[in-house]
């Protein structure tokens, strides 16, 4: 018979870093919290179903380029980090964080898939004194429709046996300024203990927490700060294809307009929006308006804005060949840049994707170069496996078009200035037009 454990014993046990932890999802989420967990004294086993992720995590090898595998060695070596594809240590633990993906349908609809799978797991192995915590972004609800009543099969009482809050993520793949330590938890419980276990469970790991009233305020939080993204990139995404027609600059504009000290925050256009949040969360929050008969236009204004980027690049370097008297059809087009953003190897609903896919259709002859991305397998409509080439002058001077996508750090652009027929440049990479032999075009 299982021995109860109350809130209060729970509490003591976190406060003094000896409650086990068990965080499911590996990926750039999970990843990083299990080794702050780790780090911070908690027995931490990092669970996902990925047995190969999990075998090189047991060696020590990280995933992730951006996280050091010397901090993996530091946790395992001294036994507070456990990678396992064993689903019993979710019995063991005693506070459970899910971190699973939220994707959308081939709709733009959610796709709850994940959590659903990951809270039935949690359910099977759920006993009395557990914390169950959700990170993974979704419409605001979701902790309290879609989790809650799975753990609930499992015949144990919410708020009596275990307890549930939602926290969401904050992860900034890549960016070497903020880590979890330093970004501020935003927290919410089904109820007022569930929000302060979990409170004193991320205070031992982040700078600040930041209790609110419920799972609700938690998700409409995180929902919020994407889409608040979201529409500011559709704005300056709009107002780069205006602004090209008018033979403005929208950097300078950006630059300039940038320079008042209030009322204004600098976004930057691209060539679509890609990741696993900002082009995936607004569309959540649309589709549940819905339930509400509510029409959220403005969002779905944007996401129509952002989604159809990769074709006004691809009309512009239509236009870039036409301008050098050359044709799409058979052209060999270099893409620069394949993963979301730059300096990360992740492709998740990058706008290069669908931009391969559109010259493919057109009849170009294409090839890519990313040093994060040494594969691109055939995906997303893309026609068949690419392997990233070597970035010279050969292979530049051979391409009739260069498309630059992600701005990654480590590209020599001077090369591809110097030897390039055609560039059309995305991201505002190429400044100083004095360099450049060919034809360049702002897209």
């Amino acid at each position: 018979m299982a021995i109860k454990v109350s809130a209060k014993d729970l509490k003591n046990k976190i406060e003094k870093c000896q409650s086990k932890v068990a965080v499911v999802g590996m990926g750039y989420v999970g990843l990083p919290l299990s080794l702050g967990f780790a780090e911070a004294g908690f027995l931490t086993f990092g669970f996902d179903t990925n047995k190969d992720r999990v075998l090189r995590l047991a060696r020590g090898i990280s995933p992730i380029h951006y996280l050091l595998s010397s901090r993996i060695k530091s946790v395992l070596s001294k036994h507070k980090f456990v990678p396992t594809c064993d689903t019993k240590i979710l019995n063991d633990a005693d506070c459970i964080v899910i971190c699973v993906p939220t994707p959308l349908t081939e709709n733009r609809e959610p796709d709850l898939g994940m959590i659903k799978n990951a809270s039935e797991t949690v359910a099977k192995h759920l006993r009395p004194g557990q914390l169950i915590v959700l990170e993974s972004t979704s419409y605001p609800g979701t902790t309290e429709e879609v989790l809650l009543p799975i753990l609930l099969k499992s015949g144990l009482k919410q708020a009596k046996d275990f307890w549930v809050a939602f926290s969401p993520e904050r992860e900034d793949p890549g960016n070497k300024r903020y880590h979890i330590d330093s970004i501020p938890k935003i927290v919410g419980g089904i109820d007022k203990v569930s929000g302060e276990l979990a409170s004193v469970l991320y205070g031992k790991i982040v700078g600040k927490v930041v209790p609110v009233s419920s799972t609700r305020v938690a998700e409409a939080a995180k929902i919020l700060e994407n889409t608040y993204r979201a529409v500011n990139v559709a704005l300056v995404n709009e107002l780069k294809m205006l602004f090209n027609r008018m033979g403005i600059n929208v950097w300078e504009v950006i630059d300039a307009a940038s320079t008042k000290p209030f009322g204004f925050q600098s976004f930057y256009p691209g060539p679509g929006l890609g990741g696993h949040c900002i082009p995936v969360d607004p569309f959540y929050l649309s589709w549940k308006a819905r339930s509400y008969d509510f029409q959220a236009q403005f969002i779905e204004l944007a996401g129509e804005i952002n989604t159809r980027m990769p074709e006004y690049v691809l009309e512009q370097t239509i236009a870039a060949l036409n301008e050098q008297e050359k044709c799409l059809k058979g052209a060999r087009v270099l893409v620069l840049g394949v993963a979301y953003k730059k300096d990360i190897e992740d492709i998740r609903e990058s706008p290069a994707l669908t931009f391969i896919r559109l010259l493919e259709q057109n009849g170009a002859k294409v090839s890519y170069y990313d040093p994060m991305v040494p594969v691109l397998a055939a995906s997303h409509g893309i026609s068949r496996k690419y392997h990233s080439c070597s970035l010279s002058a050969k292979s530049v001077r051979e391409s009739d078009c260069v498309v630059i996508i992600t701005d990654h750090t480590n590209v020599d652009y001077g090369l591809v200035a110097k030897n390039a027929k055609i560039i059309v440049d995305t991201r505002f990479v190429i400044k100083d037009t004095s360099k450049v032999k060919g034809y360049l075009r702002r897209a």
